[in-house]
């Protein structure tokens, strides 16, 4: 990590004792059915629920098979599952070496057609062969990387695609300030109200993994037009994101979202940008030049 500054590098330190703890002794059997019920979960998941609409927006699934596919940030392992389900050659990495036990888990009770393999650690300390990558994803990677440390590795992204290769996100949308107080205004799981409880909120604040950064579509195509000639952003969000507030039952609320996900497709592009929860960021064609 000799590029990194010592910012980037306390703030990787941090997630790695922070999902440590989250990934440690994980049970792969949720994944295993997922698994082994594949075609029905992609069926509900990708209309209902908002990380896998916007990660396998476009018919995403369909595309995949024998690609060679890097996942970034694989975490629980999930989603790197699921892809290597649908036939890819998947390469998962992770902060945390225990996201790599989940991987020789799945390995061992899956028949995939291609073993998934992991690399642990700091992705960029890796030598990728150059233009060797079809895809690379991140399902709500980004957002945890300094600013820094996120040049370097949309640079890296760069160096590794094929040309003809793509990287997708999926990230939390902040394009909207007051829309951003006011979820922060309201308690969730064991994050406090900025608003009512500012001191809890601060603690809590405090040991998040989150680094305080622009998540803004703004920022996301900046960056993404400074190494890509093709930059997308698809604002995800705008109605779902009420579901948290409704008094409604499970099954009412799985109801809502995927009528509000498809709802929201007939709204201007400018409005949904305006109060999205969510985008999925897709960058192609790498730019070949010097100084990249």
């Amino acid at each position: 990590m000799k590029e990194i500054k010592q910012e980037s590098v306390l703030n990787i330190n941090k997630n790695k004792n922070f999902y440590d703890k989250q990934y440690k002794g994980v049970n792969i059997k949720g994944i295993l059915k997922t698994l082994n019920n594949l075609d029905e979960f992609l069926k509900d998941a990708t209309s209902t629920d908002i990380s896998w609409v916007g990660m396998y927006f476009d018919n995403f699934k369909d595309y995949v098979e024998d690609k060679k596919i890097l996942e970034l940030g694989c975490g629980k392992c999930a989603n790197a599952a699921v892809l290597a389900a649908l036939g890819a050659e998947v390469i998962a990495n992770d902060i945390s070496d225990y996201s790599g036990d989940i991987i020789n888990a799945l390995n061992s009770n899956y028949d995939f057609k291609h073993k998934i393999k992991f690399i642990e650690g700091e992705f960029t300390n890796y030598d990728f062969p150059k233009q060797s990558l079809d895809v690379v994803v991140g399902k709500a990677f980004l957002h945890h990387l300094t600013l820094e440390h996120e040049a370097l590795i949309i640079k890296k992204i760069n160096q590794i695609l094929k040309p003809s290769g793509e990287a997708r996100f999926f990230e939390p949308a902040v394009n909207n300030k007051l829309l951003d107080e006011l979820r922060w205004s309201v308690p969730m799981n064991n994050r406090p109200s900025k608003l009512f409880k500012p001191k809890a909120f601060k603690k809590w604040q405090d040991s998040d993994p989150h680094p305080q950064r622009d998540n803004s579509s703004r920022h996301f195509k900046k960056i993404g037009q400074e190494f890509f000639d093709i930059t997308e952003i698809k604002p995800i969000g705008i109605l779902e994101r009420f579901y948290r507030i409704l008094p409604f039952s499970t099954k009412m609320l799985r109801k809502y979202r995927r009528a509000a996900l498809k709802a929201e497709r007939f709204l201007p592009n400018f409005i949904r940008l305006f109060g999205a929860r969510s985008q999925t960021i897709i960058y192609k064609s790498p730019k070949l030049r010097d100084n990249v």
